[in-house]
């Protein structure tokens, strides 16, 4: 009977640490992260804004979690085929993106996604935002903002703009000139930036809204004119360029636009590896380090929690859905 006795409690005390370890191993999982390789899936091409703000924040990563860091391109589909690909990554800490503003657009302009971002996808940290810069063609009949869209008024169509391909930043910027402005411009759309710019030099184009990495080193070398910052503020990278809503343009009191970059994990990602993934890269982006690297490329140092980003991930869907409902705007 006690030999009985004995058997039972060992049982029980062998039943009792194997839950526990059941209940517990979640946990230990969670705080030994990372324990493998991190992932870093950019949907565009290697050297653009968005790889470049990866890139970024890929050293500062591996210095601080003492960890391997890759950094993925996947580009296609105006950064779907990438996201998608997040969306389906084991939710372990393995695999993040770093996304731009045609993310947002995208939940407007492909009715059909094959993600849903609101139930796949959960914010991690805002890393920086890009204000759009203009540059128009050295041999335009304009210099200033306020020349171009007076010229633009009295000369319906014979502006012509160009941008990195339907629903991108530059595109969504430059309806929303339009808009405000009462405008017709007609619309280039390129497969990147680069040709667009190329074009803009060349004279095929009259104007360019884009990403200030891009334009900045053009502007200086006088390539190009840059006559406006889309933003409240000017960028330190080129002082002596206004922004629009310092030139006392009517209907452009308040008009910004921007590109950005923002890290995403898959939904299901333990909250507190998003959390601890959050506070490293908002360290990272707010180093002095780094903010000397991002005034340099025209863009201001952001870093968020990551209920911050999703918040702003929501207002950037709302503002640009307007923007492409009342421009009809079409993917490619």
């Amino acid at each position: 009977m006690a030999q009985s006795r004995l058997m039972t409690r060992r049982q029980f005390s062998l039943a009792a640490t194997v839950a526990a370890g059941a209940v517990c191993a979640p946990v230990f999982a969670q705080n030994t992260w990372p324990n493998k390789p991190i992932r870093l899936i950019v949907p565009y091409t290697p050297g653009g804004f968005t790889d470049q703000m990866a890139r970024i924040v890929q050293a500062g990563l591996q210095n601080r979690l003492q960890q391997t860091v890759t950094v993925d391109n996947k580009p296609g589909a105006n950064s779907i085929i990438g996201v998608d690909m997040l969306a389906k990554a084991p939710a372990d800490g393995s695999t993040f993106a770093v996304v731009i503003a045609a993310y947002a657009a995208n939940n407007t302009l492909y009715p059909k996604l094959p993600y849903d971002a609101r139930k796949d996808l959960t914010g991690v940290s805002l890393m920086g935002i890009s204000p759009l810069l203009a540059a128009v063609n050295n041999d335009a009949p304009f210099k200033t903002a306020k020349e171009l869209i007076d010229y633009a008024r009295a000369n319906p169509g014979k502006v012509s703009f160009g941008s990195s391909g339907n629903g991108s930043a530059a595109h969504l910027t430059s309806e929303l000139l339009k808009s405000l402005t009462k405008t017709y411009m007609v619309h280039i759309p390129y497969r990147g930036a680069v040709p667009a710019l190329t074009d803009l030099m060349g004279g095929q184009i009259q104007l360019f809204l884009d990403a200030a990495t891009g334009l900045i080193a053009q502007g200086k070398a006088g390539r190009v004119r840059l006559i406006g910052v889309a933003s409240d503020r000017r960028l330190p990278a080129v002082p002596d360029v206004p922004t629009f809503m310092e030139q006392g343009i009517p209907g452009l009191a308040g008009f910004t636009g921007s590109t950005w970059a923002g890290m995403l994990a898959p939904a299901a990602t333990p909250r507190d590896i998003v959390k601890r993934m959050s506070d490293e890269v908002s360290r990272i982006i707010k180093s002095d380090e780094t903010r000397a690297r991002l005034d340099a490329m025209g863009t201001f140092a952001a870093g968020s929690s990551p209920e911050e980003f999703d918040a702003f991930v929501s207002a950037e869907t709302a503002k640009w859905a307007r923007v492409i409902k009342d421009a009809g705007v079409k993917p490619d």
